[in-house]
């Protein structure tokens, strides 16, 4: 009796999605060519059983400045384990593609890593690492394409039982879409208890919340799911000056449920409302009953959750709370779906040239360039009528939103503070688009007195004890963090003398978006934790009010002196900011002040920098 082959064994680590939605595609490509997969996300993959697998593909995503996804740190901690030889996994055939941004420093630096650790591990590569990076004009998707290819054959050869009738053999899409991963269950309403899905009080809304997103397709942890609590927004105050063509808020929220006790450098996360309207044309666009009760779970029940939920939810609670349906762009096989269930010949005929090779570059241009939302999509499509269970399955996650905290707790008891960038942009083709959380912060009236639903975590800041000198380089909104930072430190010299703060702030101009100037120079008089006197220094870049740009970097060179001083005290660094190429310029301007004040090359200097940043003294918090 032939031997059935092992199944191809697809790993991926996401933080946004993206990576999902490529280890999905990779694995419905092999299975239209008659490869078997198995496909997971590596957090719910047992690391020791990697040396009995026969061929493993790593779809990996980068985040931040050059780290691992949340659901990747437990398998590489596993495989940076001593113990492990150079032949531990030998006979095991890999591949690894990476998600990136080159316009970040450490470019695919996860994908990079892991490659080399597999190979280290004894291993072997069947095919070159791809990278994907956001700067092509296709997206992640330009490489990812012709590295499919180059894959299908390079498997071909390594196992010609993969495809049993060779790579370039491909079962049509429409055999395959059959039946979607997710069952919809409706429950007749006379059936139900109604204030399991009416209540509008505290404790039922966070039920709701729990309810639909535990519902939600992937692994979604229990913790994640239910709110840590709920906040209400008591100020929403404008930072920039109106009309100056940005909008930056300080927001202030009190906890109406338990209060979290959070540390000055923690995250926020923010689970947004989506606008009543978007929501009902929605509905009304897909022939959907608002006020049906539904229950959302896999297919193959099997796979299902022990502890499931089984409590029925309102269709319309369920669309608003995990279905982003008017702000996120649809991936590639959402198309591919639709042109399945397009009726017009000529919808059917372009949603099918977008998903085929050839129109990958316009697919781009028309979707995620131009920011298309779902909705957006469907309206464009108008014969197309997709089920429900499709639509939850490929309709983006709603997300939440993370922010750097802007308050210390020991300031503000009983409080949280955020400081915000109101998103907002013009696409290719003149629309305008505004970022769906920010907007919505910046929309509420603390009057409404709205619940929002809230979860805090650990940032990348670390909280620094009162006796480390700080310098801290924080421009625009990257200055949010340092904020809670100054009022913790004011607190603590109260109590004793602490250690001096070196604050580098930059804007564009000082009328127009100075964020917290009282707060910064009430802080820099000859008592405050900023003062020169006591070594420390509040020094503010305006890039746009002389003729020639002043950024951060300028002013750190300017008190390069100062800023040696308390590195040689023991000083630890902290970088908030935007992560195109404000990180980069900012350690380069310590490489040149560490040079010319130690009097070493600018190699030497590298490699104290490398030398802080392993023993926990240079810290960067950076996003897009």
């Amino acid at each position: 009796m032939e031997e059935k082959p092992k199944k191809l064994v697809i790993l991926y680590a996401t933080q946004t999605g993206n990576a999902m939605d490529a280890a999905e595609r990779l694995g419905r490509e092999a299975e239209r060519r008659g490869c078997p997969v198995t496909l997971c996300s590596m957090d719910e993959f047992n690391a020791n059983s990697l040396p009995q697998e026969d061929t493993v593909i790593f779809v990996v995503s980068t985040t931040g400045q050059g780290d691992t996804p949340d659901s990747m740190k437990d398998f590489w901690r596993f495989l940076l384990q001593k113990n492990l030889t150079k032949h531990w996994l030998e006979g095991v055939h890999y591949a690894v593609f990476g998600l990136g941004d080159s316009g970040y420093q450490k470019y695919n630096f996860v994908a990079k890593k892991l490659d080399k650790r597999l190979s280290d591990l004894g291993a072997a590569a069947i095919v070159e690492r791809g990278l994907g990076d956001d700067q092509h004009p296709s997206g992640y998707e330009g490489a990812l394409d012709p590295w499919m290819s180059s894959l299908w054959r390079a498997l071909h050869q390594v196992n010609p039982k993969f495809f049993p009738k060779g790579p370039d053999f491909v079962i049509p899409e429409s055999k395959l879409i059959d039946q979607p991963k997710l069952q919809i269950t409706y429950y007749e309403t006379d059936m139900v208890d109604s204030q399991l899905y009416t209540a509008t009080d505290l404790k039922s809304i966070q039920m709701q919340i729990e309810r639909a997103r535990s519902m939600l397709p992937g692994k979604f942890s229990h913790d994640k799911s239910k709110p840590d609590c709920f906040l209400k927004m008591v100020k929403n105050q404008p930072l920039t000056r109106a009309g100056c063509g940005r909008d930056v808020r300080h927001f202030e929220f009190e906890f109406v449920s338990s209060a979290i006790k959070y540390e000055v450098g923690d995250v926020l996360e923010v689970l947004p409302g989506q606008n009543p309207a978007a929501v009902a044309a929605f509905i009304q666009r897909c022939n959907l009953d608002p006020e049906s009760l539904i229950t959302v779970h896999p297919r193959v029940m099997e796979s299902a959750e022990s502890n499931a939920p089984n409590v029925p939810i309102k269709l319309k609670t369920f669309v608003e709370l995990t279905m982003d349906i008017a702000s996120a762009s649809p991936r590639r096989y959402f198309f591919e779906v639709m042109s399945f269930f397009a009726t017009a010949q000529h919808e059917k005929e372009r949603l099918q040239y977008f998903t085929s090779p050839e129109g990958r570059d316009d697919l781009y241009q028309y979707n995620q360039k131009e920011r298309r939302t779902v909705l957006e999509v469907l309206e464009d499509f108008p014969s197309v009528q997709m089920p429900f269970e499709w639509l939850v399955q490929l309709v983006p996650q709603l997300k939440t939103r993370a922010f750097s905290i802007s308050s210390s707790l020991s300031a503000h008891p009983n409080e949280v503070h955020l400081t915000v960038n109101v998103v907002s942009w013009t696409t290719p083709f003149k629309r305008k688009r505004t970022g769906l959380c920010s907007m919505w912060l910046a929309k509420l009236d603390p009057q409404q007195r709205l619940y929002i639903p809230a979860w805090f975590h650990k940032g990348l800041l670390p909280p620094p004890p009162p006796s480390l000198p700080l310098i801290l380089v924080g421009p625009g909104t990257g200055c949010a963090p340092f904020r809670g930072f100054v009022e913790e430190r004011t607190i603590q010299d109260v109590s004793g003398r602490a250690a001096p703060i070196l604050l580098f702030f930059g804007c564009r101009n000082e009328e127009n978006d100075f964020l917290y100037k009282d707060f910064w120079l009430s802080h820099a008089p000859e008592n405050g934790v900023l003062s020169e006197q006591r070594g420390g220094g509040f020094y503010v870049a305006f890039s746009r009010d002389q003729p020639q740009k002043v950024y951060v970097q300028h002013k750190m060179r300017e008190h390069s002196e100062r800023i040696w001083d308390l590195v040689l005290e023991g000083a630890s660094i902290y970088v908030a900011g935007s992560s195109t190429k404000m990180p980069s310029d900012v350690m380069a301007a310590f490489e040149d002040i560490i040079s010319q004040e130690a009097g070493v090359s600018k190699e030497a200097a590298g490699l104290l920098l490398r030398r802080l940043e392993r023993d926990g003294r240079y810290h960067v918090e950076a996003w897009s």
